[in-house]
């Protein structure tokens, strides 16, 4: 087991430390996040090296497969370390042709943080993010009744702690009304800075920000500068991408997803880079 965290750790609440450099397990269900994975044997080899690298935060839903990552994440680390957190979603379901399927009434969510602790097999959860249907950070539409049965659920003590997953500004601070929120799990990388302002009052607010598609997603990030820099600082352009994030604010974490050993370690080192000064004004100049 590794002695040190990739990135540093992140103190969200006094039973609730991440690992700034995570891992994110969605990579590891089959062909569109549907179905078991190509090698069964590699994806628990991946989630066992995340673990001796040091990682102690991977995110996770019960929708990726369905149910497949999960069960590979319980097979694979449970009886989990004493400093794991795994960070979940619920709002969304899967059908028989693995669309994405907005499930939103408190019976649905109720459901899934009943699955996702069966499958799991934890008695609570550290995190819950609201998954919120728009998953695009536009959407104004109210959230107080989703996010008021998690936070029944909690009361309850089968979650710790909440968060939102493709939230605005005005719904985290309608979700806040009802409960602490202690994630954000919105899009943003080098060349998608729409979030700025919020990942500006996550920091101000100790709430960590979570960028998903931190590498660019399906349109993988391709810069003259990223590139450069890269060969510079003798990196790789993704982890000189990460290392940006990571330099973003202090309260960002990482949860970069990859069903490779090789490409994990690259990322997890990619939290020992130190970007000169006038890099990070390089990539700051970066724009979509």
């Amino acid at each position: 087991m590794a002695t040190t965290t990739p990135g540093g750790t992140l103190t969200l609440a006094d039973d609730l430390v991440l690992s700034r450099m995570g891992y994110g397990a969605m990579q590891l269900a089959g062909p569109g996040v549907f179905g078991p994975p190509k090698d069964r044997a590699q994806a628990l080899a991946v989630l066992r090296e995340a673990v001796d690298l040091g990682v102690t935060h991977i995110d996770t839903s019960d929708y990726y497969g369905p149910f497949v990552v999960n069960e590979l994440i319980k097979e694979a680390l449970h009886p989990y370390p004493a400093d794991l957190r795994i960070v979940t979603k619920v709002g969304a379901r899967r059908d028989d042709n693995g669309a994405w399927i907005p499930a939103q009434s408190p019976e649905e969510l109720t459901a899934q943080v009943h699955d996702n602790l069966r499958h799991l097999g934890l008695d609570a959860l550290d995190v819950v993010n609201l998954r919120i249907p728009s998953f695009d950070g536009t959407s104004e539409d109210s959230i107080a009744e989703q996010f008021g049965t998690l936070a029944d659920l909690r009361r309850q003590g089968l979650i710790r702690h909440l968060g939102l997953s493709g939230t605005t500004d005005a719904q985290l601070t309608e979700a806040q009304a009802i409960a602490p929120v202690v994630t954000v799990q919105n899009l943003y990388n080098l060349a998608n800075r729409n979030d700025d302002a919020l990942v500006d009052r996550c920091a101000a607010e100790n709430i960590a920000y979570a960028p998903f598609f931190p590498l660019g997603g399906y349109n993988p990030l391709q810069s003259r500068a990223l590139t450069d820099i890269a060969t510079r600082l003798d990196a790789s352009p993704q982890q000189v991408a990460l290392a940006w994030l990571l330099q973003r604010s202090a309260t960002t974490v990482l949860i970069p997803g990859t069903s490779s050993p090789a490409h994990l370690r690259e990322n997890v080192g990619a939290a020992d880079l130190v970007l000169p000064a006038d890099a990070v004004a390089r990539l700051d100049s970066i724009s979509g």
